[in-house]
């Protein structure tokens, strides 16, 4: 370890250090005035309001309401309009929103996802890596650039009995993966631009939070991300999952769950990168948000092919087991690299965690594909570490590690009881 953060040169400290001005990315590149943009209402056009009671949909908890959901926006598209969940409790399974649509849910609003999997439509997904059939999220937008989801209102996955499915199955069978037990995701969009969720509380989810794939310019902001560890633990239930996107801000949102909390995902498997389906992500800004329990604030992998460019910047820790960790798989060639945390205080278990990550891992036959991590800087840093702060596995055979060091952090380590 002490010779993997000795390697970190000054030409390459100085370059990754220069992205703490805000401006500029830590490969050196300039980052888009976007991301210091200002989040924007819906057009005039499509702000026109489609309350969803005023159309046939009750009051009720207990009724499943997706037909008359989905047929609320069927009429917000025809013209673009915004969907409004308005007081009370709704219960839907999956819905599919419409080019020129947009999800408002009020303040007391609560959209609850059915805990009947028949509920859901089956639909390609990219999933673990790789693109097939997977029941669909109860909120879908597949092809809708310029989608929002706003407001003070909640979604709720309603995730037990698929959290209480998949614990028994795996006690059944301890190497069943997360396919065998089908569980709807909470909020999916898939080939979009210019998405945003801002200001809604999502919780509960089935299976993972929320999933970008191939989306470009995606903007979190003020969203709380939650998924309890007990009575019943929430499996898989990451936070954000962005699964081959480019140009992603997340700002001041709050997060806890049993799992990942935000993680870079894009594809698996020794031909992973030569796939159309698969891609890198790159240009990930995550900023001013608080991070609860959960395996990672941030986590690459464990199906992902490459990120470039990344920053973790003024967030705090509040009890995550690691904050950064890099999953490298065997089986697939990764590229992680220009990578910042920055600014990040308060308390974790490790500050970065490199380990080989074999779990369902399969050479098909052929060899170990080598992956890399490189340009990894920690910049002034304030933690707290319950454990080991860095907890980094060589394996130079799986994968090359180079330009990993710290400048001006202090990692106080708390070994409790």
């Amino acid at each position: 370890m002490k010779r993997i953060f000795s390697t970190l040169s000054a030409v390459s400290l100085a370059a990754l250090s220069a992205s703490a001005a805000g401006g500029v990315w830590p490969d050196g590149t300039p980052m888009d005035a976007w991301f210091s943009s200002e989040t924007a209402a819906p057009a005039s056009a499509e702000a026109k309001r489609f309350v969803v009671t005023d159309f046939g949909v009750v009051r009720d908890s207990t009724l499943l309401q997706t037909e008359a959901l989905q047929r609320v926006i069927e009429l917000a598209a025809e013209a673009g309009g915004t969907v409004v969940i308005p007081p009370g409790t709704f219960l839907s399974g999956s819905l599919f929103f419409r080019p020129g649509t947009h999800l408002f849910l009020e303040k007391g609003a609560v959209l609850k996802g059915s805990d009947d999997i028949s509920d859901y439509a089956v639909v390609p997904v990219h999933i673990e890596g790789v693109l097939h059939p997977y029941v669909a999220a109860l909120v879908n937008a597949y092809g809708c650039d310029g989608f929002s989801v706003r407001g003070e209102g909640v979604i709720d996955g309603n995730g037990l009995l698929f959290w209480q499915a998949f614990w028994a199955r795996r006690r059944e069978n301890p190497a069943c993966t997360n396919l065998e037990v089908r569980r709807p995701r909470l909020f999916y969009a898939a080939g979009s631009r210019n998405v945003l969720l801002e200001g809604v509380t999502l919780r509960n989810p089935g299976f993972w939070t929320t999933h970008f794939y191939k989306c470009g310019y995606v903007r979190v902001k003020d969203v709380i991300i939650s998924a309890p560890h007990e009575p019943v633990a929430a499996p898989s239930s990451d936070g954000i999952d962005l699964d081959g996107c480019t140009g992603v801000h997340i700002t001041g949102c709050s997060f806890r769950g049993w799992d990942d909390l935000i993680a870079l995902k894009g594809g698996k498997g020794p031909r992973a990168d030569r796939d159309p389906d698969n891609a890198p992500n790159a240009n990930i800004l995550v900023e001013n948000c608080r991070f609860g329990p959960g395996a990672a604030m941030l986590t690459f992998g464990s199906e992902c092919i490459g990120a470039r460019n990344v920053i973790l910047r003024n967030c705090e820790g509040a009890g995550t087991a690691r904050m950064l960790w890099l999953k490298m798989r065997p089986d697939t060639p990764q590229d992680y690299e220009y990578i910042l945390a920055e600014g990040v205080t308060g308390t974790v278990g490790t500050v970065l965690y490199v380990h080989p990550w074999t779990q369902f891992a399969d050479l098909q036959g052929g060899p170990v594909r080598k992956s890399r991590a490189a340009h990894v800087l920690l910049q002034d840093c304030r933690l707290e570490c319950t454990g080991v702060p860095y907890d980094i596995v060589e394996a130079p055979g799986e994968y090359g590690l180079e330009d990993i060091g710290y400048a001006e952090a202090d990692f106080f380590v708390n070994l409790q009881d």
